[in-house]
């Protein structure tokens, strides 16, 4: 009996010696081997270190030339008073159906109240008789063929009797207005409309569409 207790004591003491010496605080010495080590020990370069992979040795790159940072209003470096660069300012951006109507929305809340929501300058203000002088009527000649910088500028600094917008329009909701006056406007003599992404889609079908008849 004694014997069985001994051998049950000396056993009971190697089982706890071992699960201690399992116990490396969380450390394994010998981790075995890796399938993907790159995916462990990364060999990116971290910011702000030399790398000899660019002819600077700079690891943080510049950003594309033209490239928006996510969360930002599009570009909008116009200064006032800078008439000749708001003859050339223009957008890349493409606007949508929805964002039409969205411009279309804006416009009537902001702009409609002098410039008419028929944009023909017959705004409620106007037709009061509180204005000695009739607000733009986009419909005429003189604005039809305006560039959109110009009218972006008198959006964002205002124009003559017209006030600054920018405190109530951000830069994409002054590029749906424009979209949408422009939209406007070549529906009645002015410009081809090109600031719509449907124009767009709808060009390159008719252009397949030919091409494949002539085939």
């Amino acid at each position: 009996m004694n014997k069985i207790k001994s051998i049950l004591i000396v056993s009971l003491g190697i089982t706890i010696a071992g699960l201690v010496s399992c116990d490396s605080g969380n450390i394994r010495r010998t981790p075995g081997h890796i399938y993907a080590p790159d995916m462990t020990y990364s060999r990116a370069y971290d910011a702000y270190t030399s790398n000899p992979n660019f002819a600077d040795s700079m690891t943080s790159r510049p950003p594309v030339a033209g490239a928006i940072a996510r969360g930002h209003v599009l570009p909008d470096h116009l200064k006032e008073g800078d008439t000749m660069a708001y003859k050339t300012f223009t957008t890349a951006v493409r606007f949508s159906e929805d964002d039409l109507k969205e411009g279309h929305r804006l416009f009537n809340i902001y702009c409609g109240i002098c410039h008419g929501t028929n944009l023909d300058g017959q705004g409620p203000l106007f037709a009061s008789g509180k204005f000695a002088s009739m607000p733009a009527n986009f419909k005429d000649a003189k604005y039809l063929h305006m560039s959109v910088g110009q009218m972006y500028a008198a959006a964002k600094y205002g124009k003559n009797m017209m006030g600054s917008y920018a405190a109530q329009l951000d830069a994409q909701q002054r590029w749906m207005v424009i979209a949408y006056i422009k939209k406007t406007q070549s529906e009645n003599g002015g410009d081809p409309f090109t600031l719509g992404e449907a124009t767009v889609k709808a060009d390159s079908a008719k252009g397949a569409m030919i091409a494949k008849v002539g085939k």
